[in-house]
């Protein structure tokens, strides 16, 4: 009973995570109805991440193969998400000789690969570690599955996206409508916190976050939220913003050491791997926020709402009005975020 409780509330919340949940997440999951067959890898799924996410796309009815990869600790995952009974299959790949069978053939590629952030570390702090996981995973891709869409949770993504660009770019295999930056913790934050201070149904709530991925180059637009509230002050809104673009550090710290963000951002790579695949589907009007290669500001790569489809991205949507206080915030985040683009760019040259 309590399972059958569990797995009801899991797929609630799923349905109404996603902008675009019309079209259904969980429900179908013992349905006959005919969508194509895709399959999904998870690069690091023996991780913190990697484990939850497994989960969450073992339940995902647009899933039929679930391919599971780490550097160890896969073939034990594997076995335990194969045993729950939904219609994906699930195989695990442990070890770089077993890399190119597990991408081979694959339609979505998630990456949540690399170190967890630790007290007192920023995303740079990782970069060094994580940003040769992240080149050494997509040499792979490229020459395995090419045309796969390539979803980077592994941070710093403001980097680590622009490194994958790179290694595309110098394989021959580079397409910018199939590579992503999950930023969708962030919009999954911005609406939590915001239907809480405006007590408003959280999942009546959508939120767009622009920028980046990390501390000020977040930029949620609290004045296009919908639906409105008009009992938001500045100070408000101003700190909804900060808690927003803090919100790893909050659990980082309430972990004390021992962890940080692996289940929500499970959650929300689930999330955006799932309105990836509703893309390639074919489901019209799928509208997610993800960091891709972009021509709406200066800057090469910036997150903001994309329509997906059956090519991977369809069209990059622009910004929208904004407030004074967003304005101001845009300005802020560009050297930083400029910057960031920059050293993964370098790295990728240099290594």
């Amino acid at each position: 009973m309590k399972a059958s409780m569990a797995m009801r509330s899991v797929r609630s919340a799923l349905r109404s995570g996603s902008s675009s949940s019309p079209s259904h997440f969980l429900r179908r999951c013992y349905c006959s109805e005919s969508v194509p067959e895709r399959k999904v890898t998870i690069l690091g799924a023996a991780g913190g991440i990697g484990q939850p996410l497994a989960l969450l796309m073992k339940i995902n009815p647009l899933v039929s193969n679930l391919a599971l990869y780490d550097i160890a600790g896969t073939p034990g995952v594997a076995a335990d998400v194969s045993h729950v009974n939904t219609i994906s299959q699930v195989a695990g790949f442990m070890g770089e000789d077993q890399l190119g069978k597990a991408l081979e053939g694959s339609d979505v590629v998630i990456i949540p690969a690399g170190v967890p952030r630790k007290p007192g570390m920023t995303r740079d702090d990782l970069f060094n570690i994580n940003a040769g996981i992240v080149k050494s995973l997509c040499i792979a891709i490229a020459k395995y599955c090419p045309n796969a869409l390539v979803n980077v949770i592994s941070n710093p993504v403001n980097s680590t996206v622009p490194i994958a660009a790179e290694v595309f770019k110098k394989a021959g295999t580079f397409d910018e409508k199939k590579l992503f930056g999950v930023t969708t913790l962030d919009v999954v934050r911005a609406k939590t916190f915001y239907a809480a201070k405006a007590k408003v149904p959280v999942s009546e709530v959508n939120v767009p976050v622009v920028g980046g991925h990390a501390g000020i180059t977040i930029l949620p637009l609290f004045s296009q939220t919908t639906p409105k509230s008009n009992n938001l002050s500045d100070e408000d809104i101003q700190a909804l913003t900060k808690r927003t673009q803090d919100g790893g550090t909050e659990v980082v710290e309430a972990k004390a050491g021992k962890g940080s963000a692996t289940l929500s951002m499970a959650y929300a790579g689930a999330i955006f791997a799932d309105a990836c695949l509703k893309g390639l589907n074919g489901v019209p009007e799928v509208v997610e926020c993800s960091y891709v290669q972009s021509s709406i500001t200066e800057l090469p790569f910036f997150s903001s709402k994309v329509r997906l489809g059956k090519n991977g991205v369809e069209e990059v949507l622009g910004l929208g009005p904004l407030s004074d206080y967003e304005k101001e915030g845009l300005e802020k985040l560009k050297p930083d975020l400029k910057a960031s683009i920059e050293k993964g760019i370098k790295f990728a040259a240099q290594s």
